[in-house]
């Protein structure tokens, strides 16, 4: 590889960040679960914060994809190949993992060839040794960061060396988290997002860098919304580089080179566009790639987002209002492996469509409710392709908009809805139920059929609540009516607890504790009572499964069922993988739990999982199904 002689070893402390092995080099009972759809082809993807880097990895002028995922339990580097690579679409076979991987890789192509790095090291023989050879940079400083720290190699003043290029976010400003006023208004900073240069005054075999400096354009440092993703080419066919940025959010910024190759200065950015329209990311936490990936001579851009996708947003060469003119995104695809719904998906096992097997319908962190079907198969269950709910004729997406997540706008894309199905209204009809990152419960009438669900607009649900209706105390705006609000991202679970026909509800309440919330008849109807405290841990005391405040709140996924077969509800809660709790209690309707600790050994979160029953082989006895960050699923066969 071309990179090899010119970074030279030398004693410095390496940054490699190890994870964990994926899960299928853990012993333990859990299994992926397979889509077992043969021929399916669906979104590529792997795991969580992923990062895609186009490679000639064989060396044979075939482009394939290196995807990257450095969290849990899906943590590795990724080879993704296809049969034609004349088509730039073209489907990849399912990724082959190659060694662990870490936070903060990126990828630099120079000389016709490609090389790894992250903060302070390279990996100039990846396709033979991987990660375990990593040969320091000799970078003098260190240049302050936080959460984002790239490092790339490019050419900056064009005299034929390469250069050091470091994008780092600033998150000091921003503080991350519960800083609304009264008007939902934030009253920190913004994320920053800065490109540093630290030219090389040596030469490729023996680099010494100088001080590095901050890029300015405008007459003024580079500045976007953090995770810059620096990539420096001649986007607009001129001879010279410009810069085009990503951000944690969806945009992406193109700064225009107005100096020269030799003396760039760049000017103030502007979004790029795609037929007259700013692009924007279905999802937020951007990577970004620059790379000619469908060879015609252009520079396109391969970005990346939170949930492990990937996609090709192709530079056609033509210029619009002065600036290079893009394609929409378009998400690259693979044969199915193993199901995958976006990332911390929320799974509710249903027979949703009528037909006699348990489909799934999950929420994620995009704010989607997803229907996967069930196409058969028994025991081991065939899925088709995730599809995205509708109400009314429009996709379901909750999102935190500027205002709507506690931990600030940072999270403007994300909507972490969690659902349970279930006759809500009791009228014979599957309705949806669902919490998310706002902290209102509402849910989704169904007034189809049982064979072709049609879910109506949402509505909140209702508590006859005596007094002012409560909520959290760091939720900033109020809630409308009698509406339920409550902890964020938590499983509302609908549940017939004290067997009187009635669906009630149980969840957390605005301090954490679990709450009966129970459904009574009226002259008008049915009508949902505030919440009792009847929940109890081992030493008698009221149930708190999050004392924690603010963004730390919440976060509480489970599902109820009797899964020791002892005859009373157990609760099965996130954990490292899915801690149970047994009921221990007595009397008609025992609430009392002792907490007894995962179900395995396997470590699935990082941030957190979601449980829910499955019967595939219906013989009655519920196994369990795990969602995990990474966006796959887990299967555990009932030991009880």
């Amino acid at each position: 590889m071309f990179f090899r002689h010119f970074l030279p070893i030398v004693p410095l402390v390496s940054l490699l960040l190890v994870q964990p092995a994926p899960a299928e080099e853990n012993p333990s009972a859990f299994t992926r679960l397979r889509q077992n759809n043969t021929g399916l082809v669906v979104d590529l993807g792997i795991g969580l914060w992923g990062r895609a880097y186009p490679v000639d990895y064989e060396g044979n002028g075939r482009l394939s994809l290196l995807v990257a995922t450095p969290d849990v339990p899906a943590n590795g580097i990724y080879l993704f190949t296809r049969e034609d690579d004349t088509d730039p679409l073209a489907v990849f076979s399912p990724g082959r993992r190659l060694d662990r991987a870490m936070h903060n890789l990126s990828c630099s192509y120079v000389n016709g060839g490609w090389l790894l790095t992250d903060p302070g090291n390279a990996y100039p023989d990846f396709v033979n040794t991987q990660f375990q050879n990593p040969a320091p940079i000799p970078l003098k400083e260190e240049i302050p960061w936080k959460r984002d720290n790239q490092w790339k190699y490019y050419d900056y003043d064009g005299n034929g060396v390469l250069d050091l290029v470091v994008g780092t976010a600033d998150w000091e400003e921003y503080g991350w988290d519960n800083a609304y006023n009264e008007r939902g208004e934030w009253t920190n900073g913004p994320l920053r997002g800065y490109v540093h240069v630290a030219l090389n005054q040596g030469s490729n075999d023996t680099p010494d860098y100088a001080p590095s400096f901050k890029v300015e354009a405008g007459g003024k440092p580079v500045d976007v919304y953090g995770t810059p993703s620096p990539c420096f080419e001649d986007f607009d066919g001129d001879g010279d580089l410009d810069l085009v940025c990503g951000e944690f959010l969806d945009q992406l910024t193109w700064f225009e080179n107005i100096g020269t190759r030799t003396d760039p200065r760049y000017a103030e950015g502007r979004r790029l566009m795609a037929g007259g329209k700013v692009i924007q990311m279905e999802l937020e936490m951007l990577q970004v790639t620059a790379f000619d990936w469908d060879r015609d001579g252009h520079t396109d851009l391969i970005v990346s987002q939170e949930d492990g996708r990937a996609a090709f947003v192709r530079n056609t060469g033509a210029l619009a209002d002065g600036m290079p003119d893009f394609e929409p995104p378009v998400f690259f695809r693979q044969y199915a492996e193993y199901l995958k719904v976006g990332v911390l998906p929320t799974p509710c096992s249903v027979d949703w469509d009528g037909d006699g097997d348990e489909d799934l319908i999950c929420g994620n962190t995009a704010g989607f409710l997803d229907f996967v079907e069930n196409l058969g198969g028994g025991a081991e269950p065939s899925w088709a392709e995730p599809v995205h709910l509708e109400a009314e004729g429009e996709i379901i997406r909750i999102m935190a908009g500027k205002n709507g997540s506690i931990q600030g706008p940072a999270e403007a894309k994300w909507g972490y809805t969690v659902c349970n199905v279930a006759d809500w209204d009791h009228d014979g009809l599957l309705d949806i139920v669902v919490n998310s990152i706002w902290g209102e419960v509402l849910w989704y009438r169904n007034a189809g059929t049982p064979a072709a669900p049609a879910l109506e607009k949402a509505r909140p649900i209702e508590v006859a609540w005596p007094e002012k209706t409560p909520k959290p105390a760091w939720v900033w705006w109020m809630p409308k009516g009698r509406q339920l609000v409550t902890q964020w991202r938590t499983t509302p679970a609908v549940i017939d607890w004290n067997r009187d026909g009635l669906h009630d509800l149980v969840m957390l309440d605005t301090e954490g504790y679990l709450a009966f919330f129970e459904r009574r008849k009226t002259d008008g109807g049915l009508e949902l009572l505030p919440g009792q405290r009847i929940f109890q841990d081992e030493e008698g005391n009221p149930l708190r499964l999050n004392p924690k405040e603010t963004g730390k709140s919440g976060r509480r996924k489970f599902t109820l069922a009797d899964w020791d077969r002892d005859g009373k509800i157990d609760i099965l809660i996130d954990g490292k993988n899915v801690d149970f709790l047994r009921n221990i209690g007595e009397g008609d309707f025992p609430a009392q739990f002792k907490n007894e600790g995962p179900v395995d050994s396997l470590k699935l979160a990082g941030h957190d999982t979601c449980p829910t029953m499955v019967d595939w082989d219906k013989n009655g006895i519920p196994d369990l199904l795990v969602s995990a960050e990474d966006g796959f699923f887990y299967y555990l066969k009932n030991p009880y």
